[in-house]
């Protein structure tokens, strides 16, 4: 079955960088758009990052030249280099997988059809 596993979150200062990793084993990994969602509490789920199956990547503005996705289909991994991290960036971070999904609709969780458990990411001094 497919499973994705995220692991990287932690307790870190504001302005300090984090890299979180998702681990995705039963499926195709290279055939897959791969996504980062975050979620505070009392929050709906929100876009964060996304890796097509092609390579082209989209980054929410709330992150735009602070956080990068990147994937390695050798290690069927795909990652989120989080930097300059500030409090309003708190919030479980969850990988998502999912095919044939139209560029307009990227953003919208209900189109991946995989989710990981989440790694809890905590931005305070």
């Amino acid at each position: 079955q497919v499973q994705l596993v995220e692991s990287g979150g932690a307790l870190v200062p504001p302005g300090a960088s984090l890299k979180l990793s998702c681990k995705a084993s039963g499926l195709t990994f290279s055939t897959y758009t791969m996504a980062w969602f975050r979620q505070a509490p009392g929050t709906e789920r929100e876009f964060v990052a996304v890796i097509k199956y092609s390579g082209a990547t989209y980054h929410a503005d709330s992150v735009k030249d602070r956080f990068t996705i990147t994937r390695d289909k050798a290690e069927n991994t795909v990652y989120l280099q989080m930097n300059s991290l500030k409090a309003e960036d708190t919030a479980d971070y969850y990988c998502a997988a999912g095919r044939r999904i139209i560029t307009s609709t990227l953003r919208i969780p209900a189109q991946y059809d995989y989710w990981g458990r989440g790694t809890q990411v905590t931005v305070s001094s």
